[in-house]
């Protein structure tokens, strides 16, 4: 299998990804920054091996014999792929689960820790020169709902149930799962809102997450709740987050992603004194992109063997196959 050609299609400005050079004797590696390269590839491309998420760019040059047979992403999330070629075909499409589930709930965890601990409040005092003595919150004996039971998901309730939370998932099914105390299926999150101290969504985006936390959503939860978004953005409608907000219906939110990204540079979130915004890197610890190319270069092995491929992500619901893998 020498002569397979994998494709890597990166951003116009983007560095190659590491560790693919471990491939040079098994497969030839092109890489495809701009849309001729990408056209000129796809073509004679049996592996493609997506960094950057142009689904336009995809949809315009995918053409109509292509021998893709598998596409990686270097993603956990993988509904920007979900082009008709791709999604209505026997092509199998990976992800890159695991590998940003424990900086994505650290993440988390020093979110819940800024708005318990009142953090943001003490930078805005310490700016202004003032000494305010207040009290604070314990994380100890809270309770938290996570949206998206997944391995990231599970990675967030480990943690937060070691500071002594009470931690409840949702996912597709009700399950026992040892990470948290339980776990609900996604109808029952309505029921689920108004206990919650702290609501973490880390569901990917399907078409039953789209628009899921709308006005009356977050009505629903618990006044002087804490929002944390580190799945997709498009979950969140931004207008009804920021009326809850306004309206001081949540404490607070801290927000990874957004509907539009980047969060246009006058949008009114910048200025809410209860929101920390970042831009769309909870997961991105330093060597990230080292360890998605070895991530893929393992798979290309098992691949090439005629081994199953890990984390295979279903197409129709965009979560992996072998989760127990």
């Amino acid at each position: 299998m020498t002569d397979t050609t994998i494709t890597v299609l990166l951003a116009e400005d983007e560095p190659s990804l590491p560790g693919l050079d471990a491939l040079h004797d098994l497969a030839r590696v092109r890489e495809a920054r701009t849309p001729e390269e990408l056209e000129a590839a796809l073509p004679d491309t049996e592996v493609l091996v997506v960094t950057d998420f142009r689904t336009d760019l995809l949809e315009a040059v995918w053409p109509a014999d292509c021998p893709v047979r598998w596409v990686h992403a270097t993603s956990a999330g993988v509904d920007a792929l979900m082009i008709d070629p791709i999604k209505n075909s026997d092509i199998v499409v990976t992800n890159a689960r695991g590998i940003f589930d424990r900086g994505i709930a650290e993440y988390v965890l020093g979110a819940l820790l800024m708005f318990a601990k009142d953090s943001l409040t003490n930078l805005a005092l310490m700016r202004e020169h003032r000494w305010q003595h207040r009290e604070t919150r314990l994380l100890r004996g809270s309770n938290a709902v996570v949206v998206g039971a997944g391995s990231i998901g599970r990675e967030v309730a480990t943690l937060l149930r070691a500071l002594g939370m009470t931690v409840i998932g949702t996912a597709r099914n009700a399950r026992t799962d040892t990470a948290f105390d339980r776990v609900h299926r996604q109808q029952d999150l309505p029921a689920l809102l108004g206990d919650a101290d702290y609501v973490v969504i880390t569901a990917p985006l399907t078409a039953d997450t789209e628009g899921l936390f709308d006005a009356a959503q977050f009505r629903r939860m618990k006044p002087g709740a804490v929002l944390v978004n580190v799945g997709r953005g498009p979950i969140v409608r931004t207008d009804a987050l920021l009326q809850a907000l306004q309206h001081g219906r949540l404490a607070g939110a801290a927000l990874d992603v957004f509907e539009e990204e980047p969060l246009p540079r006058d949008h009114p979130l910048w200025d809410q004194p209860n929101v920390m915004i970042s831009a769309h890197m909870a997961g991105d610890f330093i060597g990230w992109r080292a360890a998605l190319g070895q991530q893929f270069v393992d798979n290309f092995q098992r691949w090439r063997r005629g081994q199953p491929l890990v984390n295979p992500v279903s197409k129709e619901h965009g979560y992996v196959t072998n989760a127990g893998r």
